[in-house]
C-alpha cells in the first residue's frame, strides 16, 4: 500500500480499532447492547485522540442494518455509506466555519423530520466550542427537547468554552492522551503491517513528538517512512521533524557545563544552517536537560531513558551538573521559550539564552547560596532577640497589671508606668511584625469596663453563635481563628472580644478576616458594628483593677473635705452619690 495513505488507512473504522480509550468504547458498546443510547454525547479531550472518529464508528454502530451493533459491520449499505460520507442523515459539521446561528436554525428546521435512509439522524459538530453565544442558545433549544430518531455527538478540545447548560444536557466523555507505551506498539504494529523497516528507537521518538496524539503520530509516522525510504532510522525521523540529533544535545550540555560561550556560537550556527528552528531546538533542549535531571534524582525512573541513545555518556552528563543548576537552567529556558514565540530574531534570542546558561553563577541556581543563607541567620538571630524583649516586657506589663491601680497619686504613676509598658512593647512587636505581621494596638478598656454587663451587650451575647455561624460560612478559616475569641462588652458600635491566644488575635486583627466579620456582624446584629480585640489576660486584669477601684470610690472621706471627687469612678457611682451622699450606710436586721 502507498504510504501516502497511510493515514487514512489506519484511521480507526471500529471500535476495536480505537488506541487508549477503553473505558469509553466499553460505555458506549453497553449503552448500544443494552439500548440505552442517549440523545446526545460530548466528547472532549486532546487533539488526535479518536474523538471524531468514535463518533463515526458511533452513527455506524446505531444504523448498522445488522445492529444496532456494539460494532458497525462495515460491510452493509449504510456502514459503507457513512463512510464514505454519502448518508445525507448523518451530517458532520464543523462549527469553526459554521459557527452562526443559522445554521444551528438549518438544524433544528430539519431535526423534526424522520431520517430517510437510516434508523437514526446523528449530527456529528466538530470543534463546538466555537459556536457563538446565539448559535448556542438556539442549539440548546433542540438539546432540551430531542426527538427520538436523533443523536448529537459534540466534538471539542476545549470544553470548558462550552455552557454549562448544554454540557449538563449531554453524556460527558473525556478522551485521554494515549500512553507512550500504546502508541509504540500501535506504530509498530502499522509498520510490520506495511512492511516498513523501522528501528525501535526512531518509533519511541516519533511517538514522543507526537505528546498524545495517534493521529499526529501517524502523520509523523508516514512523514518519516516517506523520506527515510527503506529503514526508518533515528537519525531521519529526528532529521525530518526538525530535531536535534543526540550529538548535538550533547555538545551544546558540554559547553553550558564549561559555561564555554565561545564554544556555543558556531554550534547554534552550525544547527541553524542544517535547517533547525530556534523553537524547536529550544523544546529538544528543555527535554534534555529534564531528562538529565531525572536521571539525576530518580535513576531508576524509565522515562528518562526513552530517548537516551548513550546511557553511560548521559549519565556522566547527568553527574556534572547539580540539581540546582538543572532546575536554574530550565527555568530560564521556560522563560525565553514564552518570548521566542513573538521574537523577531529567534536564532539571536536562542544564542542569548545559552550564553545565559553559561554565565548562571551557582549562587542564582543554588537560589542564594552562602550569601542567603547567612542573611538568614542573621535574620533569625535579630528575631530571636526581639522575641525575647517582647516576652520579658509582657512579663512586666501583667506583674503591673495584676498589682492593680494604687490610690491617689500611685494610681497615675502605675497607668503611665503600664501605658509606657504597652507602648514599647507594640513598638518591638511592630519592629518585626509579630507572628501575623500586625502590630499590636493599644485599647482603652475604660469604655467598655463600664458598659460591661449592660443589658445590649447581653442581646449581642446572645446572638454571637450566629455571628460565629455567618463567619464560618462565609470563610471557614476565618471561623477557626474568631471562635478563640469571647465577647466580653460593647461600647460606641464596637464588640471587644477577648482572645486566649496571641496569634488568633493578631490573625482576626488583619485587614481581609476584619471585613469579613464585620460584614457578617452588620447583617447579624443589624449595624454597622466594629469588632475591637483584646488579650483575655489584659481584660481580667483590668476588670480586676476597676473592681478594686470601686471599692476605693466607696469608702468615707473626712466631713468637710475638700478632696475632689474621683473622675475615674463610673457615672453610676457618681449618680448614686448625688442621690444618698458620701456616707456610707450599712443595714442589718437585728434578727
Amino acid at each position: 500500500m502507498s504510504h501516502i495513505a497511510l493515514y487514512r488507512a489506519w484511521r480507526p473504522q471500529t471500535f476495536q480499532d480505537m488506541v487508549g480509550q477503553q473505558h469509553i468504547i466499553q460505555t458506549l458498546q453497553n449503552s448500544i447492547r443494552e439500548q440505552r443510547v442517549s440523545h446526545a454525547y460530548l466528547f472532549n479531550g486532546p487533539r488526535g485522540t479518536g474523538k471524531t472518529s468514535a463518533a463515526k464508528i458511533l452513527a455506524k454502530a446505531v444504523n448498522c442494518e445488522r445492529g444496532p451493533a456494539d460494532e458497525p459491520c462495515n460491510e452493509c449499505d449504510a456502514c459503507i455509506g457513512i463512510t464514505a460520507g454519502h448518508i445525507m442523515d448523518v451530517i458532520e459539521i464543523d462549527a469553526a466555519s459554521n459557527r452562526g446561528i443559522d445554521e444551528i436554525r438549518d438544524i433544528r428546521d430539519k431535526v423534526r423530520y424522520a431520517p430517510s435512509e437510516v434508523r437514526f439522524k446523528v449530527y456529528i459538530i466538530d470543534e463546538v466550542h466555537m459556536l457563538t453565544a446565539e448559535a448556542f442558545n438556539a442549539l440548546l433549544k433542540t438539546l432540551e427537547e430531542p426527538p427520538g430518531h436523533v443523536i448529537f455527538i459534540l466534538a471539542t478540545t476545549e470544553p470548558h468554552k462550552l455552557p454549562a447548560t448544554i454540557i449538563s444536557r449531554c453524556q460527558r466523555f473525556d478522551f485521554r492522551q494515549v500512553s507512550l507505551e500504546e502508541q509504540t506498539a500501535h506504530l509498530l504494529k502499522i509498520c510490520r503491517e506495511e512492511g516498513i523497516q523501522a528501528d525501535e528507537d526512531a518509533i519511541a521518538y516519533i511517538a514522543r513528538l507526537s505528546e498524545g496524539g495517534m493521529r499526529d503520530a501517524i502523520s509523523l509516522l508516514e512523514q518519516v517512512s516517506a523520506f527515510a525510504g527503506d529503514r526508518i532510522t533515528l537519525e531521519a525521523a529526528v532529521d525530518v521533524t526538525g530535531g536535534m540529533a543526540a550529538d548535538h544535545f550533547y555538545q551544546l550540555a558540554e559547553a553550558v557545563k564549561d559555561r564555554n560561550v565561545a564554544s556555543v556560537m558556531p554550534l547554534v550556527e552550525s544547527l541553524m544552517q542544517a535547517g533547525k528552528s530556534a523553537d524547536k531546538c529550544m523544546e529538544n533542549l528543555i527535554y534534555y536537560f529534564r531528562d538529565l535531571l531525572v536521571m539525576k534524582l530518580a535513576p531508576q525512573g524509565g522515562s528518562a531513558t526513552e530517548r537516551i541513545v548513550d546511557p553511560e555518556r548521559f549519565k556522566a552528563m547527568a553527574e556534572a551538573f547539580t540539581p540546582g543548576r538543572l532546575f536554574a537552567m530550565i527555568d530560564t529556558l521556560n522563560r525565553y521559550q514564552v518570548e521566542l514565540k513573538h521574537a523577531s530574531q529567534p536564532q539571536t534570542l536562542f544564542e542569548v539564552a545559552l550564553m545565559k546558561l553559561c554565565t548562571l553563577g551557582e549562587e542564582q541556581a543554588s537560589g542564594g547560596g552562602g550569601a542567603a543563607a547567612a542573611s538568614t541567620g542573621a535574620q533569625s538571630a535579630e528575631v530571636g532577640r526581639l522575641r525575647q524583649q517582647v516576652e520579658a516586657l509582657e512579663r512586666k506589663l501583667e506583674q503591673a497589671l495584676q498589682n492593680g491601680i494604687a490610690a491617689g497619686g500611685s494610681s497615675s504613676s502605675a497607668d503611665n508606668a503600664a501605658s509606657k509598658q504597652a507602648a514599647r512593647t507594640n513598638a518591638v512587636r511592630s519592629s518585626f511584625g509579630g507572628s501575623g505581621g500586625i502590630a499590636r494596638s493599644s485599647v482603652k478598656l475604660d469604655p467598655y469596663l463600664a458598659a460591661a454587663g449592660s443589658p445590649e451587650f447581653n442581646q449581642f451575647r446572645m446572638k454571637w453563635n450566629d455571628v460565629l455561624q455567618g463567619v464560618k460560612e462565609a470563610k471557614i478559616t476565618v471561623h477557626a481563628w474568631l471562635k478563640d475569641g469571647e465577647p466580653v462588652a460593647s461600647a460606641d458600635d464596637a464588640i471587644l472580644v477577648a482572645f486566649k491566644n496571641t496569634m488568633h488575635r493578631e490573625t482576626t486583627e488583619k485587614p481581609a478576616n476584619r471585613d469579613i466579620i464585620e460584614k457578617v456582624m452588620h447583617d447579624v446584629l443589624g449595624g454597622p458594628f466594629r469588632i475591637v480585640t483584646v488579650m483575655m489576660k489584659d481584660w481580667q486584669a483590668a476588670a480586676q483593677g476597676a473592681s478594686a477601684q470601686k471599692t476605693e470610690t466607696l469608702q468615707l472621706e473626712p466631713e468637710g473635705s475638700d478632696a475632689p471627687q474621683n473622675p475615674s469612678r463610673p457615672v453610676w457611682v457618681e449618680e448614686a452619690v448625688k442621690l444618698f451622699g458620701e456616707d456610707l450606710v450599712v443595714v442589718k436586721d437585728n434578727d
